[in-house]
């Protein structure tokens, strides 16, 4: 599905061409293997004769981890704030059948009950009444800006708790009178989207049933008021984003000394895989030698990020760094596995009946949209793929013939559907070629998307076989290089330590700088 809720960062719309700069510097500085080792070598010769690298491992304390936690949890809601321009906070009630649903009613209606109960009194008892304005006061001045002064004398002046407490020890408070003046400075405060809301308050008599949907809609207020906050801070946010979350990660690492743990192991696979096919290749005979393999590190990095859309993330844990992203990496790659599938599909039913459909653009659209609702859901356990195919298989067939007999031909003979409908339910087969196929292409696009300095303004071109997808691969291919590109420049100073030390056998820069470099 697309991700129309995220902040592109590619392009125009990175958040800082130095962040983005400092990430290249880093990685370029890796490039040259020679030249870089002595680099290398020269620095971390300065730091092997720290006393911290002959000291005992420091225990992690419960504060470390809690500090750590806090710092993480900041850190993704500042990330999902800057990259999601659809994020809201949402009050989360419990289901009204669930138990904590039906405890949190009753002890509100007791409430309620008893406050109706105060007020029909001879004489009333306004004691609660009194602590509900007291409440209901401070939270109208919570919504005031620094300027609201006048508004805010105001509200002082006529829910003056003391004079409000001695009319009622005379039996002289007007409590419908308050509620109205309450009701109205909602009215003033309030976004437009609570006009309704405020509406019904005013038509409503009973007091008790006012007071309740009073604080009713100053929940949603409330709620209103920090969605505002949060779309105001989302520019600063954008611009600090690299910064702040560079800075973040770095305390985390602090509190938790191993917080690369998975981080280097998703590296290392790269790293492995990478000097494998270069010691096989070494080996093919016409090739010369090398006493030591040289590997690009941003080729390393890229085969690294291009893993994440064939990650297990039900069974697999996802590498530190990605964390933030983990829910819209997962989004990702189960819509990448649809698209692969109906453009399977699609191979399969040019290659059988192509030359009916070819020149039917309607009858291809058809087809594309059954697979996508029969396919809807196919990454969750439950489902049941086989079914699925040969449901297509039918449906496909069912298409076929009906535009076969509107154009006067013949339809398919019960050969060719069951044998259409058998290569349908073989594409789950683990060997399939055509799968195996679809997904080496669609691989070669998405690495082609991370060799792009603008994925936006110049997208790659769609490998053969894959037309029927395009549009959907090249909204999916954007929203995933904007994911690696951020990651990139947030983390690419710890990458670059991870890589030394995997590629060259040198020790990590201790501390990274997350400060944005000087002209």
């Amino acid at each position: 599905m697309p991700f129309n809720d995220e902040k592109q960062y590619v392009g125009e719309d990175q958040p800082s061409d130095s962040d983005s700069s400092r990430f290249s510097e880093s990685m370029a500085s890796l490039s040259d293997y020679e030249c870089s080792r002595q680099s290398f070598t020269s620095d971390s010769s300065s730091k092997s004769s720290s006393p911290a690298s002959t000291s005992p491992p420091r225990v992690v304390t419960f504060d470390d981890v809690m500090a750590a936690a806090r710092n993480l949890s900041n850190m993704t809601l500042a990330h999902e704030i800057a990259v999601n321009d659809h994020f809201q906070l949402k009050q989360d009630a419990p289901s009204e059948n669930s138990l904590a649903g039906r405890v949190k009613h009753i002890v509100h209606q007791a409430f309620w009950d008893v406050l109706e109960s105060d007020l029909n009194a001879d004489p009333p008892e306004y004691d609660y009444a009194l602590k509900l304005f007291e409440e209901i006061r401070e939270i109208l001045l919570s919504f005031l800006t620094p300027g609201g002064n006048r508004l805010r004398n105001q509200i002082c002046e006529v829910l003056d708790i003391e004079l409000i407490r001695q009319q009622a020890k005379h039996n002289a408070v007007d409590i419908q009178g308050l509620a109205n003046y309450v009701i109205s400075t909602m009215g003033k405060l309030c976004a437009p989207v609570r006009d309704g809301d405020i509406r019904e308050l005013k038509a409503t008599g009973n007091i008790v049933e006012v007071l309740r949907q009073i604080f009713h809609v100053l929940d949603l207020m409330k709620m209103d008021m920090a969605n505002f906050t949060i779309m105001s801070l989302r520019p600063h946010l954008q611009r600090q984003l690299v910064e702040y979350e560079r800075t973040k990660f770095q305390e985390i690492l602090e509190e938790t000394p191993n917080g690369l743990e998975q981080t280097t192991e998703w590296i290392k696979e790269s790293v492995d895989e990478e000097l494998l096919s270069l010691s096989e290749t070494a080996i093919t005979p016409g090739t010369e030698n090398s006493s030591t393999p040289s590997l690009s590190p941003t080729l390393v990095l890229n085969n690294s990020y291009l893993k994440l859309l064939q990650w297990d993330y039900q069974k697999k844990e996802i590498p530190e760094t990605l964390m933030t992203d983990g829910t819209r990496l997962q989004e990702l790659t189960e819509k990448l596995n649809q698209l692969k599938m109906i453009a399977c599909l699609s191979l399969i039913t040019n290659n059988m009946v192509g030359a009916i459909t070819e020149g039917q653009p309607e009858l291809a659209n058809r087809l594309k949209r059954i697979s996508a609702v029969l396919l809807e859901g196919m990454n969750k356990e439950t489902f049941n793929l086989k079914e699925a195919l040969k449901s297509i298989g039918v449906q496909t067939c069912i298409e076929v013939n009906k535009t076969l007999k509107e154009r006067g031909l013949p339809v398919l003979n019960a050969e060719i559907q069951a044998n259409l409908i058998g290569q349908f339910s073989s594409i789950e087969d683990k060997d399939n070629s055509i799968w195996s196929l679809v997904d080496k292409r669609i691989q070669l696009y998405m690495k082609s998307l991370l060799c792009l300095p603008s994925p936006q303004k110049c997208m790659p071109p769609i490998p053969g076989g894959l037309a029927v997808i395009q549009q959907e691969l090249e909204v999916l291919g954007s929203r995933y290089a904007n994911i690696v590109n951020l990651n990139k420049q947030v983390y690419g100073p710890f990458y670059a330590n991870i890589l030394r030390k995997l590629l060259f056998g040198e020790e990590a820069v201790g501390k990274v700088d997350a400060s944005p470099p000087t002209n």
